[in-house]
């Protein structure tokens, strides 16, 4: 058999059957997460038909886009609309016998952070569902994408989904140890900004090399999540012994001999060495700062050393356009120094970084400080697991004497489907993965950047460069 890529070995294990001869399969999906926002249109679908849900103990339902994130949480909302929104999803899972976790079950969370959380996400899986970021997944071997509404519906049905093959990209790290004051989320903003917003348009994305090996689990979900805003549609990553680590214990993780079995087969998937992928791209680590976005683009990014841009130097037109409707919307002029940029508000959260290492990179920064005056800033954890992990170690008592919001889990402000709306003409630092326009309300303006970055500029009322405040040199 000629060599393939991870990628290929994943699709090829789970093909029910070819559909036609460029690549359209029927694919067997192992599993899916389902939210409020995107599953209405597909239960009503199943009812409408009288079918079943195929498998009801493959899906997990987690409210976690319209929830608010208050303090103190309570099952009623304010906004009737989205209380509309959550019952009908209870009366799906109770209809349709899928386990659900509500506002209150202390496994709620955002979808990306609880499924791994729990053990359900595992190496060699398929996993598909109703949101852009389920490429999250990939950081553990599996296969992990988005779907439509109407896929959902059929997956619900059959557990099968139409699959049109993915054209291959590698994208090698090399170097080992990022640089002081780089993230992973630095180092796939780099990446977008290289390849552009379009740059994986069609692809299935393998991230590889030492600085892979020597990320964490949680490094490589934010890699993972975030290269979707190059286009990506898929992404796979190698899993390895710190992939076991972290899912050895969980609760739906195997136990006993079935994990053993389950762990030496998962150390055996990889791409095989002499494998061909259609693109390569190649990432030396040690040359990346931390970023800032500047525009409306997540590849409209700088480094925080340097100034913003000047449209005039993009030499084609499309994307000297979009620079300068970009400018315009962000009120920003070409030549000012990033640095100089005040803010009105941060926000540290979403699944791209709301997990426990990212409140921990954010507390560093927090501790002994306070918020500037005029900033607004909160912390929305990823989970309510997190959350109560975050208050153990003592982080919550950090952001709180910092005069940090500390608030309950969900997708928040990431893209403002609840009450925590930026109002318009605000500007943002935020640990997100998009900063489109009006995503987080009408008219917002936002800078994507990592957590530690969001809590340098909240206790300065500007963006900062992170390494000014950590005690070390980046020279």
């Amino acid at each position: 058999m000629a060599a393939r890529t991870l990628y290929d070995k994943l699709v090829d294990a789970h093909v029910v059957r070819n559909l036609d001869a460029a690549g359209l399969v029927l694919l067997y999906v192992d599993r899916t997460v389902l939210n409020e926002y995107t599953s209405p249109q597909a239960f009503a679908g199943l009812r409408a038909a009288g079918r079943k849900v195929w498998n009801p103990g493959a899906a997990l339902m987690v409210v976690d886009h319209v929830n608010p994130t208050a303090a103190r949480r309570v099952r009623v909302m304010p906004d009737s609309a989205a209380t509309r929104q959550v019952d009908y999803f209870a009366e799906n899972a109770r209809d349709f016998g899928i386990e659900y976790f509500d506002i209150l079950d202390p496994r709620q969370g955002i979808e990306h952070v609880v499924a791994p959380e729990q053990g359900l996400v595992m190496p060699g899986m398929v996993i598909a569902a109703g949101d852009s970021h389920s490429t999250a997944y990939g950081a553990f071997g599996a296969l992990g994408y988005g779907i439509g509404t109407s896929d959902i519906e059929h997956y619900l049905a059959t557990s099968t989904v139409r699959y049109r093959r993915l054209k291959t990209m590698r994208i090698h790290l090399s170097g080992t140890a990022a640089p002081f004051g780089v993230t992973p989320k630095d180092i796939v903003m780099e990446v977008i900004r290289r390849i552009g917003a379009d740059g994986a348009t069609g692809y299935a994305v393998e991230f590889s090399g030492p600085a892979v090996s020597d990320m964490s689990v949680e490094g490589r979900i934010v890699m993972s999540i975030m290269i979707v805003e190059a286009g990506a549609r898929g992404v796979v990553i190698a899993p390895d012994q710190k992939v076991l680590d972290y899912l050895k214990g969980r609760p739906r993780s195997p136990k006993g001999e079935m994990w053993e079995r389950a762990a030496t087969s998962w150390l055996a998937l990889s791409s095989d060495p002499s494998a061909k992928f259609d693109r390569e791209v190649t990432l030396d680590v040690s040359e990346v700062a931390p970023l800032v976005t500047w525009g409306t683009s997540p590849d409209q990014a700088i480094a925080v050393t340097d100034d913003v841009p000047d449209p005039v130097q993009q030499a084609e037109p499309a994307r000297k356009a979009a620079a300068m409707r970009a400018l315009s919307y962000m009120g920003l002029t070409p030549g000012t120094s990033i640095q100089s940029v005040p803010i009105d508000f941060a926000f540290i959260g979403s699944c791209t970084n709301a997990r426990i290492e990212d409140l921990r990179d954010a507390a560093e920064i927090f501790r002994g400080r306070r918020v500037a005056a005029g900033v607004r800033a909160i912390v929305v954890p990823g989970s309510t697991q997190v959350r109560a992990q975050a208050e153990a170690e003592g982080l919550a008592k950090v952001f709180t004497d910092a005069g940090v919001e500390w608030r309950q889990s969900g997708c928040s402000m990431c893209l403002a489907m609840n009450d925590d709306v930026l109002s318009p003409g605000q500007r943002c630092a935020s640990s997100t993965n998009r900063n489109f326009e009006g995503r987080q309300g009408p008219g917002a303006r936002t800078h994507l950047m990592s957590p530690a970055m969001v809590a340098a500029a909240a206790v300065t009322g500007r963006i900062t460069d992170v390494r000014s405040l950590l005690g070390g040199s980046h020279q």
